[in-house]
């Protein structure tokens, strides 16, 4: 009988919060679900002693858990996600790839090609060999490495546009965010008085509409980037870099951002393009996993994966609207010293005691 018999449901919930900060942070969340429970010891240490088992309750519930994340990270870009579709389907209907959206619809099914295929024939046996804490520690500092080499290649590149003055690269800085230009034909609506009734009364309602309106063009402006900007050889091996996901300790954000910048985006850019690329890998990871967990692998922590579903879906959020903000104006060097860092504490941890 395939069952955790010691999961309980703080555990769950814990495990679900560490999952859903960790998949969208570019730290790997495979790599933390392993090493913090081994950290810690005791009954959560023998959590991830199951994962060498050849069907291991612990994976089935951690990968059980990217439905959360895949659901959050389609959420926050739905509209964007519209789009695309319809841009995949239009395409189709008519034999041309005209538009952003189209352009951008396929460059995503182009990538997401080689980690489809390799996760199906790879992703059991290389979870199981290498989720281990040493492993994991090896690999997670591994992660940080690949992080610092997409800076340094970013500035690289941001150094040899100097000339041609780019205006979206700073060498040796964090990137800068382009200013809002009001799109032709759109103009600044007429303000009522301040103070008066009618303005106090439009004021929440108006806000709202300008910020939607404004995101929505910003929304569509990055799109629109991205399209121009990667190239289906770029989008091949931006979405081969997440086959390395499939090791404890390698993130696939942190590996997707790092191929972005080394073909040319900024980090912002990256970023979306990562979450973009990311949304229907981890959609499809959760899903494979259902049989599993409604099947006899799952009996006794059907409770627990719902708990834990709606704790990571919780941090998933918080990830995804920080990190959005956080790669406006910063880069990847603070994650990718922790993953150093930890990763080289936690070989000593689990190397050498």
């Amino acid at each position: 009988m395939h069952a955790i018999y010691h999961m309980t449901y703080l555990q769950a919930v814990v495990i679900g919060l560490i999952q859903g900060l960790t998949e969208l942070f570019p730290i790997s969340s495979l790599g933390h679900t392993v090493l913090i429970p081994s950290w810690l010891g005791g009954t959560w240490a023998t959590l991830v002693s199951q994962e060498s088992d050849a069907e291991s309750p612990y994976l089935a519930f951690i990968v059980g858990l990217h439905l959360a994340t895949a659901i959050v990270l389609l959420g926050y870009y739905a509209k964007t996600w519209v789009r695309i579709i319809r841009g995949f389907f239009t395409s189709i209907a008519t034999r041309r790839i005209e538009s952003a959206d189209q352009r951008l619809a396929w460059l995503l099914v182009v990538a997401t090609i080689p980690v489809g295929v390799a996760g199906l024939v790879l992703e059991h046996p290389f979870r199981v060999l290498f989720a281990k804490p040493l492993a994991a520690a090896i690999f997670l500092t591994i992660n940080g490495g690949i992080l610092f080499a997409g800076e340094v290649l970013r500035r690289r590149r941001a150094q040899e546009a100097v000339p041609n003055a780019v205006p979206n690269a700073v060498p040796g800085g964090a990137p800068q965010r382009q200013p809002v230009v009001q799109p032709a034909g759109v103009t600044p609506t007429a303000q009522p008085a301040a103070g008066s009734p009618h303005a106090m009364r439009a004021e929440p309602s108006r806000l709202r509409g300008e910020r939607d309106e404004r995101d929505a063009l910003l929304d569509q402006a990055a799109d629109e980037r991205l399209a121009a900007a990667v190239g289906v050889k770029s989008a091949v091996w931006i979405g081969a870099s997440q086959i390395l996901a499939l090791f404890a300790g390698i993130s696939r954000e942190g590996v997707t951002m790092a191929g972005g910048l080394f073909r040319g985006l900024s980090h912002e850019d990256a970023l979306r393009f990562s979450f973009l690329l990311s949304t229907p890998v981890i959609l499809a990871a959760g899903a494979l996993k259902l049989s599993d967990l409604t099947g006899p692998l799952g009996q006794g922590v059907r409770g627990q994966v719902v708990a834990g579903s709606v704790a990571a879906a919780a941090t998933s959020l918080f990830a995804v609207v920080f990190l959005a903000r956080y790669f406006r104006t910063r880069t990847l060097t603070p994650f990718a010293i922790y993953c150093v860092a930890a990763g080289l504490i936690s070989i000593i941890r689990f190397g050498i005691f």
